[in-house]
């Protein structure tokens, strides 16, 4: 019989349903409170009833969940010294986009040999939210593929849709049904239009392809995401957070109906993708806040426990603790020292 389906499929491998891998790794009763308090005060900050900035700050992406957990431990105890004027949010990003080829985080390829354990991927991710939610820290993750949000939803507080995705169909539908706030990047081109095109689909109901807690395909259908907004991440010829660019930023917004409320994500081409200009970005965005901006809702920091980065290589055991493996992060020492001098200057706000 000729074959005309599948034909450039290798192989198809069933993996866990989302409601076995959630009775694996259960979530508290203690972190579902604290999961839907760091929402709504994620909320009130991007509406600007709170007056604080939220700092989504962390790995570029997550490859040693032990790292990752001293991270948070560190985290968790900063917070609680700036809590005033800063709430604190965990970049905790498993999956990583690719402009051609290269690993695609540890979900899709947890032991990094190209092995693809995505079952394995799913579980150390689920496990590792479980244990920073524990430690009393709101976790942001990047939504990219599909299907995962069905597998660690519940355990996030806030999500971004990045870059090259904020222009797909499929990712606006995603948003439109989850559970939190979600932040849209502007295209790596510096185009705000496509964000803003994204923020009104995304607060439209829709109806989608998906699957349900048992990994069922399933008609998906969604009342629309009101907690929706825009991220500055700069672009290929300019960065986009001076006071001139949020001016630009919060007229585009009231053309199109949508509440004055910014991130503005100090890496990627706002730090002319130069890691060790970050703190840079964020002194210049606080100035803003202090000197009267109201719109400026956020702040977005790759940050690890040891700055720069690292390429994978054959043999792990050469890889260094604490350093990223993707994008290249500022370390813990710089993180601290620009989050604490952020908080005092904050604190003088009139």
């Amino acid at each position: 019989m000729i074959k005309t389906n599948n034909l450039k499929v290798t192989s198809i491998t069933p993996i866990i349903a989302p409601a076995d891998l959630r009775q694996v790794f259960p979530m508290s009763d203690s972190s579902r409170e604290f999961v839907s308090r760091s929402r709504e005060r994620i909320k009130e900050i991007i509406q600007r009833s709170d007056r604080r900035l939220m700092v989504v700050v962390g790995p570029c992406s997550i490859h040693d969940p032990a790292m990752a957990l001293e991270y948070a431990q560190r985290l968790s105890a900063l917070s609680r010294r700036v809590d005033d004027q800063l709430l604190l949010v965990m970049r905790v990003y498993f999956e990583k986009p690719r402009t051609t080829v290269g690993w695609k985080g540890l979900i899709n390829d947890p032991d990094m040999d190209g092995s693809h354990l995505i079952s394995k991927g799913l579980g150390i991710a689920r496990n590792l939210l479980c244990q920073i939610t524990a430690l009393n820290i709101p976790v942001a993750n990047e939504m990219l593929d599909p299907i995962t949000p069905e597998y660690v939803a519940d355990l996030i507080s806030w999500g971004a849709i990045g870059a090259r995705t904020t222009e797909s169909q499929t990712h606006r539908e995603l948003a439109s049904g989850l559970s939190f706030p979600i932040g849209f990047k502007n295209g790596t081109d510096g185009n705000l239009q496509i964000a803003i095109d994204a923020m009104i689909a995304a607060r439209a109901s829709h109806s989608f392809l998906g699957i349900n807690r048992e990994g069922r395909t399933s008609i998906i259908q969604t009342a629309g995401n009101p907690d929706v907004h825009i991220v500055l991440r700069g672009g290929s010829r300019k960065p986009n957070y001076h006071p001139e660019d949020i001016l630009h930023t919060e007229e585009i917004l009231a053309k199109n109906g949508l509440p004055a409320t910014v991130m503005v994500d100090c890496s990627h081409g706002n730090s002319n993708k130069d890691y060790r200009r970050q703190p840079e970005v964020l002194e210049a965005v606080i100035s803003q806040v202090v000197a009267g901006n109201r719109s400026i809702s956020g702040l977005m920091i790759e940050s690890c426990l040891e700055e720069g980065n690292q390429k994978i290589c054959a043999d792990q055991n050469k890889l260094k603790y604490g350093v990223s493996i993707t994008d290249a992060c500022i370390n813990w020492e710089t993180t601290e020292k620009i989050l604490l001098d952020a908080h005092q200057r904050l604190q003088k706000r009139t």
